[in-house]
């Protein structure tokens, strides 16, 4: 009988009167010259001291008292990973005030959403670009106040705002603060509809926070650090801020994703935490640069990662061949990232086992993790003692998965948020009765624990001959072929199953350039050549599942879907009803054509 019910080991227990600024003002009065947080500035990495740290966010905290802000008032905080997001974050925490966060590709009318249903305050932003958008978005936010922008020296303006609200007023709210008061309201990038937020406390983040950092206690040591990349909007690299925090590990702000390559080069953190999508343009470009004989040797050493990293005990001949590949690939590889990266923690989406695979065998293990806002984040995560590659690996301590009798994950912990803001009709939707929340996700567990996600509930394909598909591995499988850059499944009571892919830019062009071809994504979407190797994709997608759930046929556009057609979320995930409708023509050519 299949394991239907998992429990992660006995959670770490944290104090009643503890709250996400308890650390940060213990350190901040005991540490000395080490610097926590570091980031890029005239030419060279500069950082902050505890101490220096816990001045800023004193200054910042009394500003925002000074403004009236009280204990459970919402501060929307608009901008990219800097320095400045995490000094505001703990500011408004430390406070009692709630963090709103809004991604800084956010349009105007998202934006009145958020601000109008949060009761939004005051607001932070980055640039004067994102002020001109909230301001555009004050029209439907009756309570929005002031709007200060860091790059204008926005945070020195609300320190030198405090008034009355003196440093020690900060500590009188610090202490007043625990596990059961509100921290953030998140909302969540939905595919549908407006997006819903998801109240989560400081005992909710804390709490998830200090399992994390015993669960992956390998990756947090004295020396230990971490370059930031990915948007502090998301819930997956605010748990990442609070892990090092709590944990003492100094975290770096990569100036763009543009600029990552530069700045893991010169920065060189020994762990990292990103998406599938971002390992899978490493291994693309990797793949891409080695031409003719090197092609045998990168092949070589992408079969010999397969033959070490898939068996626990790999013999004499796969050692050999994995040493011999790592002399000539994964060592540049590891140069490529900084030098001393050892682990990365990937989440958002299902990653590719032959990433795992290559990535593990070049020294580099990727550790996939499972969760969502509504949990805070680290729910499920392999671990250096408990890996099993194309799981999301056991439940974090304090944390049960338990599997519903239609396939659904249900989980509960103390990661689980309190509900939607305002919204106790969504929230009955997904909390049942003794605590459970309905992840929506399909998934498994194995004899020993580990989860596997198998698709989303509500994506699930039902063809015309009433065959259930679920598109998740059939859309993965196929965007891990380096020409293709987004993938979606169709066939919804269609008579069978077709994708509409998009093609990657650059490794088009290498494409064409290896074969003698010539145009963008318009002109090669439907050369013979291209559609032959997309047709690679195809078959390696189909190997995974049954001839009734196989892809018959395809559609290449001329673009990629975008947040700008809104067909993808600020977290890229397919909103598949647009992209439908913006492309339908296309799509109905598929079976009718």
């Amino acid at each position: 009988m299949a394991t239907t019910h998992v429990k992660g080991n006995t959670p770490v227990e944290v104090g009643a009167d503890e709250h996400l600024t308890s650390r940060l003002w213990q350190r901040a009065s005991a540490s000395g010259t080490r610097e926590v947080l570091r980031y890029w500035d005239a030419g060279a990495w500069r950082g902050l001291t505890w101490a220096q740290l816990g001045d800023r966010v004193r200054a910042v905290a009394a500003g925002l008292i000074g403004m009236g802000i009280d204990k459970g008032d919402r501060v929307a905080l608009m901008s990219n990973t800097r320095v400045e997001w995490t000094v505001t974050d703990l500011a408004i925490l430390a406070v009692g005030g709630v963090t709103v966060p809004i991604y800084e590709t956010s349009s105007a009318e998202q934006c009145a959403w958020i601000l109008s249903d949060s009761g939004t305050k005051l607001a932070v932003c980055a640039t004067p670009d994102h002020a001109k958008i909230l301001d555009q978005a004050r029209a439907e936010a009756s309570d929005l106040g002031e709007i200060f922008v860091i790059d204008d020296g926005g945070l020195d303006a609300l320190a030198e705002r405090a008034g009355d609200g003196d440093p020690g007023k900060v500590t009188e709210r610090a202490d007043d603060l625990g596990l059961g008061d509100l921290a953030s309201i998140i909302y969540t990038s939905g595919t549908t509809g407006n997006p819903k937020g998801c109240s989560l406390t400081h005992g909710n983040l804390l709490s998830t926070a200090r399992q994390t950092e015993i669960n992956l206690a390998a990756l947090f040591g004295p020396e230990a650090s971490t370059l930031l990349f990915l948007p502090l909007a998301h819930v997956f690299a605010r748990i990442i801020q609070f892990v090092a925090l709590e944990s003492d590990v100094q975290m770096g702000y990569a100036r763009s994703v543009e600029q990552l390559a530069e700045d893991l080069e010169s920065f060189s953190p020994t762990f990292l935490l990103s998406v599938p999508r971002v390992f899978e343009k490493v291994f693309n470009g990797a793949q891409r640069k080695a031409e003719g004989a090197k092609a045998k040797v990168f092949n070589f050493a992408v079969q010999a990662a397969q033959d070490w990293a898939s068996t626990d005990h790999p013999g004499l001949a796969a050692n050999l061949k994995r040493g011999l590949a790592d002399k000539l690939v994964y060592s540049k590889l590891r140069h490529a990232l900084g030098g001393k990266i050892r682990y990365c923690v990937s989440g958002g989406a299902p990653l590719a086992p032959h990433l795992a695979y290559f990535f593990h065998a070049a020294g580099i293990t990727i550790l996939e993790g499972y969760g969502l806002t509504e949990t805070s984040a680290a729910s499920c995560v392999n671990t250096p003692k408990a890996m099993r590659i194309g799981t999301v690996g056991q439940p974090s301590p304090g944390t049960e998965v338990m599997v519903a009798e239609d396939g659904e994950l249900l989980m509960r912990g103390s990661g689980v948020f309190t509900g939607y803001w305002h919204n106790d009709q969504a929230t009955g939707e997904v909390i049942t009765d003794d605590g459970w929340f309905r992840t929506g996700d399909i998934g498994a567990i194995d004899d020993d624990g580990f989860v596997r996600i198998t698709g989303r509930k509500k994506e699930l394909i039902v063809t015309a001959a009433g065959k259930n598909v679920a598109p998740a591995v059939l859309e993965e499988r196929l965007k891990s072929h380096r020409l293709v850059s987004q993938a979606m499944v169709v066939g919804d009571n269609r008579p069978f199953v077709a994708a509409v892919i998009t093609l990657e830019p650059d490794e088009l062009t290498a494409f064409a350039a290896e074969h003698g071809l010539s145009g963008g994504p318009a002109e090669l979407r439907t050369d013979a050549q291209v559609l032959a190797e997309l047709g690679k994709a195809v078959d390696h997608a189909n190997a995974a599942v049954s001839k009734a759930e196989s892809i018959r046929k395809i559609t290449v556009l001329d673009r990629d879907f975008t947040e700008e057609h809104n067909e993808m979320t600020p977290t890229m995930k397919l909103r598949r009803r647009n992209i439908i409708e913006n492309h339908s023509d296309e799509i109905e050519a598929l079976y009718t054509g």
